[in-house]
This record gives structure tokens, C-alpha cells and sequence, in this order.
């Protein structure tokens, strides 16, 4: 049964599932420290696909100097430059690194395609090269996985709707957001002719189906820690050593010092 047919994941099932899920990440993350991996997880799907949400989820318990987050803004005009891909290069792990791409290389099989940032010949000399450049990563022992957040033309409405009456989501929304519901056939059919190119034997794609937010999250950490062949690292063996006694120090006087007013005094 695919998460659209599914019922809803309940929030203590989620909750309880998740901290699991969670746990086995800092497990994950300490074995790719120990083992010098590199690790790179991929995420794309259309826009309010829960794409950040779930990237959130995963390194909410993750050391950002082992775990970090590649999300890059537009290219500079040098960068517009340079071979596509290398602006993405710089950002790969070193080992004991894993980076996760909130969005990727993967911009110009579908933004900059559908409204056309890039040429149609840049376009196809992308679908050429990507499964290349892709499997130079793996085979230079890059762990490389790509997930496809898969979500309805409905429940993407909702989402977006939801995000422009959320003052504190409304950032969320840009112009080019809104103009992707209009769009929608043709990002489908960019979608799948990348598809077609990109889903290859060493670099496959796995989908995400992302109606229901929780299923989603559940299912693609789950799915990222069965692919990887991660142990659990012993942690050094720590002892809380004692407190020394008090050489004479007395602490600055209170009114020397500035602080913040009380504000939770007022609630």
C-alpha cells in the first residue's frame, strides 16, 4: 500500500518511532567518524514535498561538525562559468563527513529546465553527465543515496496555502513556489525524463511517498539506515571527575553586569 492509500501515521506511534530512528543516526554518524566514510544523501521532489522537514528530523540529534546541510542559493556569475557541477563539488564530505544536499545538482533536470535558467543543450549535456559524474563519486567510495520526495498536486495546494496564512512559515513561499502549481505537467514530465537518465544501477533513486508528512520521514530514515552496512561504535569509556575545592574565588558582583530582562517572569 503506497503512503497516498495509507492511513495516517498516529503522533505517539510517530513520536516513539522516530527518537528509534534517531538513536540509530548517531549510531550511523559515529560509525562514519570512525570508519573515515564519506556520506551523501540526496533530497529532491517538488516544492512543499517535505523535503526540509525530514532533513530537519535527521539531523536534529547529529553533530553538525560530522552532519551538515548543503542547501545553495542561485550560482554567482562565475559560477554561471564554470562546469555545472563544480560548484557542488566543493561542498562533497571528506571522510568521516556526511552531507546532506537540500536540493542538489539536480536543479538543472528540473527548475532551470521547466522555466528555462538553462538551454536545452545545457539541459541534455546535464542528462549526459550526471550518471557519469554520479557513478566517478561511488566508485571513489562516495556513499552516495538519492531520494525523491513524491507528493499529490492536492496535497501540495494545502501545503501551500497553509504556509501563506503561517507568519512564520510564509518565508517558505517564494513567487516561483506559486508559479510550480501552474506548472505542474511540466515539471512531471521533466521529473521523468530525468528519471529515465539518472536512475542508474550504481546511483538508483529511491521515492519517498510524502503525502502523509510522518510516513514519509519514518520511511526514508528507516530506508537510509537498512542501505548502509553502519555498526555501533563503542563510545569512550567518560567519568564526571570530581569538583575541586575552592581556591578563594568570589564570583563579580551581580549589579556589574548586564542582563537580560525577565521576560518569562511576565508570562
Amino acid at each position: 500500500m503506497s503512503g497516498k492509500e495509507a492511513a495516517k501515521v498516529p503522533r505517539k506511534v510517530y513520536e516513539r518511532e522516530l527518537i528509534r530512528l534517531q538513536t540509530e543516526l548517531v549510531k550511523l554518524q559515529e560509525w562514519v567518524r570512525a570508519e573515515g566514510a564519506r556520506l551523501v544523501v540526496v533530497f529532491e521532489g517538488r516544492d512543499a514535498a517535505g523535503k526540509g522537514g525530514t532533513i530537519k528530523r535527521v539531523t536534529e540529534h547529529l553533530n553538525p561538525r560530522v552532519a551538515r546541510i548543503a542547501a545553495l542559493p542561485k550560482p554567482t556569475e562565475r559560477q554561471r562559468s564554470q562546469w555545472y557541477f563544480q560548484r557542488y563539488v566543493e561542498h562533497l564530505p571528506a571522510a568521516g563527513e556526511i552531507v546532506l544536499f537540500d536540493r542538489s545538482w539536480y536543479n538543472r533536470a528540473g527548475v532551470e529546465h521547466v522555466m528555462g535558467f538553462c538551454t536545452k543543450e545545457e539541459h541534455q549535456l546535464f542528462l549526459r553527465q550526471c550518471p557519469i559524474f554520479e557513478r566517478m563519486l561511488v566508485e571513489d567510495g562516495i556513499l552516495l543515496r538519492k531520494y525523491w520526495f513524491s507528493v499529490s498536486d492536492e496535497v501540495q495546494q494545502e501545503r501551500f496555502r497553509r504556509r501563506l496564512e503561517d507568519p512564520v512559515r510564509r518565508w517558505k513561499l517564494s513567487p516561483m513556489d506559486l508559479d510550480s502549481i501552474t506548472r505542474w505537467e511540466a515539471y512531471s514530465r521533466a521529473k521523468d525524463e530525468m528519471m529515465v537518465h539518472t536512475d542508474v544501477v550504481e546511483a538508483p533513486w529511491f521515492v519517498v511517498e510524502s503525502d502523509d508528512k510522518r510516513r514519509a520521514r519514518l520511511n526514508m530514515i528507516a530506508h537510509l539506515l537498512d542501505s548502509i552496512p553502519y555498526h555501533e561504535v563503542p563510545p569512550p569509556v567518560l567519568e564526571l571527575p570530581d569538583r575541586p575545592e575552592s581556591t578563594g574565588y568570589e564570583r563579580t558582583p551581580r549589579d556589574l553586569q548586564t542582563y537580560v530582562p525577565d521576560h518569562a517572569a511576565s508570562l
